[in-house]
């Protein structure tokens, strides 16, 4: 399974989702960084230095950090969705079909 990191605007449930079908993820506020006003650029570090897919809302600002630089561990950037089961199972659905994300974006849509 993957190991995920969520910026503070990710919704809680997803990551807890995401947990109940086996993936490890750490929140920002688990993390101790929330709340704290981090540049996009030092949380997409952040996430790399510890080999975790960056999820996030924040879709314009990481896509433009991913065009200027892949080295990443992966970034998923997805819309805002009410069902968050389907957003949990998107996204398991994506990091399985894609395998290796290092450097790579992919995009989840609610729907």
């Amino acid at each position: 399974m993957s190991s995920f990191y969520t910026n503070e605007n990710f919704p809680i449930k997803v990551a807890q989702y995401l947990r109940q079908m086996g993936h490890d993820v750490l929140t920002s506020h688990e993390a101790g960084k929330a709340n704290q006003r981090i540049p996009d650029d030092e949380v997409l570090a952040f996430a790399a230095e510890m080999g975790r897919i960056l999820l996030t809302l924040n879709r314009r600002d990481f896509i433009e950090l991913h065009n200027k630089s892949n080295q990443h561990a992966g970034i998923i950037v997805c819309t805002q969705n009410p069902d968050l089961l389907q957003q949990a199972e998107q996204i398991h659905k994506a990091v399985a079909e894609s395998g290796n994300m290092k450097g790579v974006l992919i995009r989840v849509n609610r729907g």
